[in-house]
């Protein structure tokens, strides 16, 4: 049995995990990380992670860019291993999970979905065949209302695999409302939609001379999410300290 403390516990993704969990033989929740207790949860929320002393074997971040410094902290003292599944960190933070990945096992990943792992492995294939070819590359990414950063970290994580299969040749444009001139070559487009209560969506279009490709991915709940953290929580929990993907959980799985 796999003991999970959830850093962010009563957030909609925490409580997501929470409703997952309840029918699952293999993994349970020991303790819950939040800024309020509000009583109703069938384990002890910590609102300071640092009183939470339960005994397990991977905590599963889904909480806020502010709070992840203090976590990766205490589960560094720990050793204990990770899932961050929370977006938006700084060039600072990033720094800091390769930091801890040196004493603990850390799982990374914008977007815990088996869709959109396996469609990082597609836009490879596709962005060596299209690139050479004269396709330009746009990728556009909409959220529900609430979500505070953009671009989405997962549409990041798509044009980053763009271009790590281009050599990393390619810049990055998030608006083109000030410039006046054509669209050069060697750049991928994002752009960021932000309205009603949409789960994701991430379009990655290669527009070229007459044709256009488009690679679509739509979540319809976050329950999508939940199950790949899940899974993620599952296959960490054990494992010697360092980086580990998605990828990683899919190949184990196979």
């Amino acid at each position: 049995m796999v003991r999970i403390i959830m850093h962010g516990c009563n957030g909609k993704m925490g409580q997501v995990i929470r409703g997952l969990l309840e029918g699952d033989s293999e993994a349970k929740l020991v303790a819950g990380i939040d800024m309020t207790d509000d009583k109703k949860s069938p384990y002890p929320v910590y609102t300071d992670i640092r009183e939470c002393n339960v005994e397990a074997d991977c905590l599963v971040d889904f909480s806020t860019a502010a709070a992840v410094d203090k976590m990766l902290d205490y589960c560094v003292e720990r050793k204990l291993p990770c899932v961050l599944c929370t977006t938006g960190l700084s060039p600072e933070q990033l720094s800091k999970v390769d930091e801890a990945a040196k004493s603990i096992a850390l799982l990374r990943s914008a977007n815990m979905s088996l869709g959109i792992n396996l469609l990082l492995k597609l836009l490879k294939n596709a962005a060596g065949v299209l690139a050479p070819a004269g396709f330009d590359m746009e990728i556009v990414e909409k959220h529900h209302n609430l979500k505070v950063d953009a671009p989405s970290g997962t549409a990041i994580a798509l044009a980053d695999v763009i271009n790590e299969e281009l050599d990393n040749t390619y810049s990055y444009v998030y608006d083109r409302s000030a410039r006046r001139e054509k669209r050069p070559e060697k750049e991928i487009g994002i752009s960021a939609v932000r309205g009603g209560t949409i789960v994701g969506d991430h379009d990655v279009i290669f527009a070229g001379p007459d044709e256009v490709i488009t690679f679509s991915h739509r979540a319809y709940s976050k329950a999508v999410f939940g199950k790949g953290a899940v899974q993620a929580a599952k296959f960490l929990a054990g494992k010697p300290a360092g980086r580990y993907d998605m990828s990683d959980v899919i190949e184990a799985a196979l």
